[in-house]
């Protein structure tokens, strides 16, 4: 009775024109806010140092673990003095092999040399070469390769772009040569192999490629391969002109897996720091369509238009002076994003199947749960089995959440990380279930869903304020290895904060008169677009406006009623003038400014946005079939479905109790399904957010089931199973 005299208070009855436009004006304020949190970006830094000369020594398949200050002693001092970085060799096929990664190298752009097979093995870089003059040499297949980049791929790579950028390459080697290679094949200066003396060689252009050679196998035979590769770049070290850039970097995998690699940038302004680039966003990560943007700033030239994908590197401070503190042991990023490759797809396959079998034993209970109300219907459930199902409803909505902050643990140094993680996440759901169950409060309607909800919302949003270190490289995060995102929040992030912010408004909006509601919703929803869209939090202005979308349409309804057309229409207004306003903001910055959504609406206003958006459709498409959050999402919609549409459902009766809660899961819907295609995920984002907000809406319902024919009671009665709930609806459906 308390809460139903406090939610009285906080509607008295209200004289026409009482301060009525205080709402809508606190709704524009939220939504101006909103949008200068996105408008706000840190500007771009300049390359550290300039340089006359750079030279570029890779080794296809390099990785910091290859490293030993007595077995690579020239490798070991160049990381030591320079700054360093893991590298991620995604190019335009799914494992970069030694040909692509060169290919790319030279591109600028995300590129791949024909192949034939799919062995387990990659083919060495062993590109068709003549030399007519003996002075440089020509890739005969050159012409070739980059109509084949044109034709198959919508990346925009023109293999050969970054020697059109300069006025001479030498190339050491045919995976160098590769990479130097003009597009026509060309190739200024070559050597088969490393002179005696290359002083004169190394001096007599700007910009030299040297292949170190491929590591590759394991054991013994992996480590004289290194060494080998330290032995030629001890070479290149001692002959190097003067004001030179070395870039030591393991220009691709050798295998069918991918991993990341060594990058080290090491001269004038490059000393003792993690190399990063504003294509990355973290600290000590670099892509391999980094490097010739940054050659490039580093001689002073500038970059072609509109054929690189990649930032200037630049270099960020903080890194431990010993090399082993810095990227070996318990940081060794490698090793954590194999793992997480591995056990990813464990978990949300497992997850899926656990989600799906519980709605289907769940229905039997919902069907006995609703026919009590007749005289001669079966009897209620029993409590005990009522107690089990909403304990295992609030443990399958916390498992994402728990997955995250499993990620906290080094699990993935253990012999059996799978086993590990799996131990460690059960922990974590154990224990959030138990303290949503302990609370006081778990007798209420909403309180499980909110309370799961706002966990799960609270941890992405912690996990972004701290760096999202949870995220990357892990399970309910994302890899660097796959190149597509290296900071901010992830697509499994995306839809448990957004599903998490949006039930709890609801819920938290349900203690509010009607026209507050609705301030409610877009005050939560408009911490929720800065989180996702900030640079410095979320960094996914592509999801910021999905999530736009999602908060304008639950502020709509959040009063009860349908989306009537002056409701869409104020919904509509609201959330492209957030929108169109970030979009203004970003597509006049400079093009290194920019960020993603800024760069498409620039390609689609002059006409090259094409291949961007081919290049979503055909990740939808992968995705959609690939992935096992998709199995997450048919199975939250199928069970929504029944709650809502079948007699035993009772999820329209909690809606109608709970209009504000009809509006979250609106939003929720639309915000997911908007982020999921526009970002190429297709249903990932809403399998993430099904999971998250699903288990608890199914055990709402069931317990406005199991009170569908109750009466309000007389005050100092107490309530059966569950709690108070009809006399507390009531009142809370205002």
């Amino acid at each position: 009775m308390k809460a139903f005299d406090r939610l009285r208070r906080v509607a008295p009855p209200r004289r026409p024109g009482s301060r009525a436009w205080v709402p809508y004006l606190l709704v524009a304020l939220i939504a101006v806010a909103s949008l200068a949190g996105l408008a706000i970006r840190p500007g771009t830094t300049a390359t550290p140092g300039s340089a006359d000369y750079v030279i570029v020594a890779g080794a296809a398949g390099l990785r910091w673990d290859d490293l030993d200050p007595q077995r690579t002693p020239a490798l070991w001092q160049e990381a030591t003095k320079g700054s360093v970085g893991w590298l991620s060799v995604r190019s335009a096929m799914k494992v970069t092999c030694p040909s692509d990664g060169w290919l790319t190298l030279g591109a600028g752009n995300y590129a791949a040399w024909p192949r034939a097979g799919a062995g387990s093995q990659c083919a060495p870089a062993e590109p068709a070469l003549t030399q007519p003059d003996n002075i440089g040499a020509n890739v005969t297949d050159q012409r070739s390769v980059v109509q084949s980049n044109q034709d198959r791929f919508s990346y925009g790579a023109t293999p050969g772009a970054l020697a059109e950028s300069v006025r001479c390459t030498v190339a050491v080697g045919p995976g160098a040569a590769i990479a130097a290679a003009r597009p026509f094949g060309r190739v200024d200066k070559y050597q088969p192999t490393l002179p005696a003396d290359p002083a004169k060689l190394l001096s007599d252009c700007v910009l030299s490629f040297v292949d170190l050679g491929t590591v590759s196998g394991s054991g013994a035979a992996r480590e004289a391969q290194v060494a080998k590769a330290d032995a030629l770049l001890a070479r290149v070290v001692a002959a190097r002109p003067e004001r030179s850039l070395l870039l030591v970097a393991g220009v691709s995998d050798t295998d069918r897996t991918s991993r990341l690699h060594v990058a080290i940038a090491e001269g004038e302004g490059w000393n003792g720091g993690w190399l990063t680039s504003a294509g990355t966003g973290r600290d000590g990560y670099l892509q391999l369509i980094d490097l010739a943007p940054t050659i490039l700033s580093a001689l002073g030239r500038p970059a072609p238009e509109k054929l690189f994908a990649g930032r200037a590197a630049t270099v960020a401070a903080g890194r431990p002076a010993d090399i082993t503190d810095a990227m070996l042991g318990a940081h060794n990023a490698d090793l954590r994003a194999k793992a997480q490759n591995a056990v990813a797809g464990i978990f949300f396959t497992v997850l899926a199947v656990v989600q799906a079998l519980l709605f289907l034993l769940l229905v039997p209970v919902m069907v006995r749960a609703r026919r009590h109300a007749g005289p001669r219907g079966p009897a209620l459930p029993p409590k005990r089995l009522v107690d089990v199902a909403e304990l295992a409803l609030i443990a399958g909505a916390l498992a994402i959440p728990a997955a995250l902050l499993a990620d906290a643990t080094p699990w993935w140094r253990y012999g059996h990380p799978a086993w590990v993680f799996g131990i460690v996440t059960g922990v974590f759901t154990v224990i959030g279930t138990l303290v949503i169950r302990a609370s006081p409060r778990y007798g209420r309607t909403l309180w499980p869903m909110g309370a799961a909800a706002a966990v799960g919302a609270v941890v992405v949003g912690m996990d972004l304020l701290t760096g999202a270190r949870l995220q990357l490289n892990g399970v309910a995060g994302y890899s660097a290895t796959q190149g597509g995102r290296y900071a901010g929040v992830g697509v499994v992030g995306l839809g448990v904060f957004v599903a998490g912010m949006l039930v709890t408004a609801g819920c938290v909006a349900q203690w509010f008169s009607k026209p507050w509601r609705p301030v409610v919703v877009v005050l939560f929803g408009g911490v929720g677009v800065v989180v996702v869209g900030s640079p410095y939090l979320g960094a996914d202005p592509v999801g910021a406006v999905a999530v736009t979308a999602g908060v304008c349409v639950a502020a709509a309804i959040s009063t009860g009623g349908w989306l009537t057309f002056p409701r869409f229409a104020w919904a509509a207004v609201a959330g492209l003038a957030v929108t169109i306003g970030f979009a203004l903001v970003d597509v006049n910055r400079p093009a290194a400014e920019q960020s993603s959504l800024g760069r498409l609406l620039s390609e689609l206003a002059n006409g090259t946005g094409g291949p961007a958006m081919q290049r979503a459709a055909a990740a939808n498409g992968q995705t959609l079939l690939n992935s096992p959050l998709t199995v997450l999402a048919l199975a939250g919609v199928l069970m929504l479905a029944f709650c809502q549409f079948s007699p035993w459902g009772g999820l329209k009766r909690v809606f109608g109790l709970h209009p504000a809660l009809r509006a979250a899961g609106a939003g929720v819907t639309v915000a997911t399904l908007a982020a999921g295609v526009l970002s190429g995920s297709a249903l990932t984002v809403a399998g993430a957010a099904a999971a998250a907000v699903v288990p608890t809406a199914v055990l709402t319902a069931l317990r406005v089931l199991l009170h569908a024919a109750d009466r309000t009671r007389p005050e100092g009665e107490t309530d059966g199973p569950g709690g108070p709930l009809l006399r507390e609806d009531r009142a809370m459906s205002g």
